[in-house]
């Protein structure tokens, strides 16, 4: 037998076999929520890329565990498999789930603050369906953001169902992330709770009267009523309506209004020196419960004097808790001195308003001094870049040149064709004027060209906007009429022929930021753009061309 072959062929094999191998499963957990009452349950979760299933019983001395179920789930990375088990604690506290074994993998380690049981029992406890819904806050601010949570309580498991809340006229109203799914023991008796939260936006001072979320379902029926066709009861509730005092912008609150439960900054990266011609990073952070990135101020630096301060565009980390809205602004700066010597980074401060203890805050970070070193013998980065870039432009410069001399009779035989083209073009033209000023002069006669319709979907999204979102979603969906879209309200302001259409648009913007009524912004515009949007007529391009068409008239 050949030596070769006997080597391929034990290669082929061993090749073989490793493919056959499994491969080191990547395994996860997580729980649909970090924190919970102690008569609840939670959800873990565990996703591996193996078989195996994992081992519950280290999690028996802290919780009793119920509800296992497993699924395979087949993606273009493999076959992965996902299990589910309920947890009910058995002690209030912050409690550690260990890590699991599963097959040859560990789960990483868990924590789950759990409550004492002491909420108040809701009013319609023992009814086999009911609804409650309750607000963070009982009486914001005006444009504060507010967590509303519904949750849907049925004693028996459900087929089919539609739960629905309504939008109150003068606030915006928006669903924040999934429904969570859970148990909880309510006067004795066990509820299935599904749980959905939104965030609640108060757009004008006063009463706020919110409606009772609706559940029009179905529920599971007994054995008998399966049996002759009967596949469960109509199951119908509603939350009682709930009124929230809404309180206006305090006359002494900082400007721009700023309502907040919470606000830090953090230096996040410093530098520790720096040298003249040399650029160093200075990072920013700024953390926000209660905001979302578009109602945050912008991210600035005091001017350093004798440093040029060069600031990338900011990055947001946007997350919901508890219905409300959780921001963290991240910006970059770029400190370039232009001389050595001393320089100093004044404090940071933004203001803002606590709507938990009415009160002014300022979150600020300290000032910083820096004995800026003088720039060393070689060039500065910028310097050098610019000269590498002005050399590459030279030396294709007189490539450039070298190339032309070198061609230089093709060059003038080209030059001398294209005016002998341009003759014959124009004298076409100049035969053909006869007819092309008339058609010219009937063209110039229907008067100035209008300015693009926008699609029959921007008008709907507006109109969708202007019922169902909040100020900044009907910002963009007024900005998304234009054709093209315009990237901001001034340059849509800018484009608006119709005197009612702009005056609705600054109501709009009056609102947005706390001076001026929602309500009746959304009002004006629903009024002014009815028929859509009226647009600036361009002068210049409506006037008629004196050239003739391309192509004759048909």
């Amino acid at each position: 037998m050949n030596p070769l072959s006997s080597l391929a062929r034990a290669f082929a094999f061993v090749v073989l076999v490793l493919l056959a191998l499994p491969a080191v499963a990547q395994t996860r957990a997580w729980l649909d929520r970090d924190r919970i009452n102690a008569n609840e349950t939670v959800t873990l979760n565990i996703r591996t890329d193996g078989m195996a299933r994992p081992d519950y019983d280290p999690l028996l001395r802290d919780f009793n565990v119920s509800g296992r179920s497993s699924r395979t789930e087949m993606d273009n990375s493999g076959v992965h498999s996902l299990f589910a088990v309920a947890l009910q604690p058995r002690r209030a506290g912050r409690i550690a789930i260990p890590p699991l074994s599963v097959g040859n993998a560990r789960t990483q380690p868990l924590f789950l603050q759990v409550e004492a049981a002491n909420a108040p029992v809701p009013s319609r406890a023992g009814d086999d369906v009911f609804i409650e819904s309750e607000p963070d806050d009982t009486s914001p601010y005006v444009q504060q953001a507010v967590g509303w949570v519904v949750r849907l309580y049925s004693a028996a498991p459900l087929v089919s169902g539609q739960l629905d809340q309504r939008t109150p006229d003068g606030a915006s109203l928006q669903q924040v992330g999934e429904d969570a799914r859970f148990a909880r023991e309510v006067a004795g008796r066990r509820y299935e709770v599904i749980e959905r939260r939104y965030q609640l936006i108060p757009e004008r001072s006063g009463a706020l009267t919110v409606p009772g979320a609706v559940f029009e379902g179905r529920g599971t029926g007994g054995f008998f009523d399966e049996l002759f066709g009967d596949r469960g009861a109509t199951l119908n509730a509603q939350a009682p309506t709930r009124v929230l005092q809404v309180q206006p912008a305090p006359a002494n609150a900082p400007q721009p209004w700023l309502p907040l439960r919470g606000l830090q900054l953090r230096y996040a990266t410093t530098p520790r020196d720096l040298r003249a011609g040399t650029a160093g990073t200075l990072v920013v952070e700024a953390t926000a419960d209660g905001a979302t990135a578009a109602q945050m101020p912008e991210l600035e630096l005091p001017a350093i004097d004798g440093v040029q301060v060069f600031a990338e565009p900011v990055q947001a980390d946007e997350t919901f808790r508890d219905g409300r809205p959780r921001v963290k602004l991240t910006r970059r700066f770029s400190l370039v001195p232009a001389r050595a010597g001393a320089a100093k980074l004044a404090a940071l401060r933004i203001d803002w308003w606590d709507v938990e203890s009415n009160a002014t805050r300022t979150a600020s970070l300290p000032p910083i001094s820096w004995n800026v070193a003088a720039a060393d013998g070689a060039a500065p980065a910028t310097m050098a870049a610019t000269a590498t870039t002005a050399a590459a432009r030279d030396g294709t410069m007189a490539t450039v040149a070298g190339t032309a001399a070198a061609h230089r009779g093709w060059v003038l035989a080209t030059l001398l064709f294209a005016a002998l083209w341009l003759f014959t073009l124009v004298w076409g033209l100049h035969q053909r004027t006869h007819h092309a000023l008339p058609a010219a002069r009937s063209h110039g006669a229907a008067g100035p060209t209008p300015a693009a319709t926008p699609p029959a979907q921007a008008l709907a999204d507006l109109r969708r906007a202007l019922d169902a979102g909040d100020l900044g979603e009907v910002a963009d969906a007024l900005c998304a009429l234009a054709v093209p879209p315009v990237g901001d309200v001034d340059a849509l302001l800018a484009r608006l022929d119709d005197g009612l259409q702009r005056d609705a648009v600054d109501a709009l913007q009056r609102a947005r930021w706390g001076r001026g009524d929602g309500v009746h912004a959304r009002q004006l515009l629903r009024t002014a753009f009815a028929k859509g949007p009226r647009w600036r007529v361009d002068t210049a391009a409506a006037k008629p061309s004196l050239l003739p068409p391309l192509y004759p008239p048909a």
